[in-house]
């Protein structure tokens, strides 16, 4: 099942994607932003990971998708805990002309709708590196997500040292947003 959002489209991912993902990571530019990833990422080891996630019942990757420009990036739904409802979310638009655009807001919408109505979590949470101010914006002053605290000097990137921002939103601020916002209303 793909889950359609106003600009993307959320689907599995599948093999053809890997080469591509992979060049998102290696991404000189991309990877200082990211929590993890701070290692290059060889072919090999991009399918091993790929080959994994067949049997990871866990943890969701959805790849973004639009009709115009086809892949590009990752959603993710990560550890998800079935009794606590409870999981943790990021995004990675690789493509970097689709930036700015309203993908992002897009994908992180689409991706709340799914995990708070069709698997019924009640919360969300992720982890923004605090130099990443795009992605601070995005699921801080766009999405309606709060942060509840810091990691101190947590990520070690060009030569310095970085607090992780620690963030979450709860299924009714979800909806709140979605009420404020309009978001989901179909237009007539």
């Amino acid at each position: 099942m793909n889950v359609k959002g106003k600009k993307v489209t959320l689907r599995a991912l599948e093999r053809t994607d890997m080469e591509e993902l992979r060049s998102y990571y290696n991404d000189p530019a991309i990877a200082p932003l990211l929590g993890g990833w701070t290692i290059p990422i060889s072919s090999e080891q991009q399918n091993r990971w790929f080959d994994r996630l067949e049997f990871d019942n866990r943890n969701l990757r959805l790849a973004i998708e639009t009709e115009e420009d086809g892949f590009i990036g990752i959603s993710n739904i990560l550890n998800i805990d079935y009794r606590n409802r409870s999981a943790h979310h990021g995004i990675l638009i690789g493509k970097k002309n689709m930036r700015g655009h309203g993908y992002g807001r897009d994908t992180v919408m689409t991706t709340m709708k799914y995990a708070f109505e069709e698997l019924q979590l009640h919360r969300l949470e992720g982890d923004i590196l605090e130099h990443n101010v795009p992605s601070y914006n995005l699921f801080m002053k766009k999405c309606g997500w709060v942060e509840e605290g810091r990691k101190r000097d947590y990520a070690f990137r060009n030569n310095q040292y970085y607090d992780q921002i620690i963030v979450s939103i709860l299924k009714t601020e979800y909806e709140q947003l979605c009420q404020e916002l309009g978001y989901w209303k179909t237009e007539s």
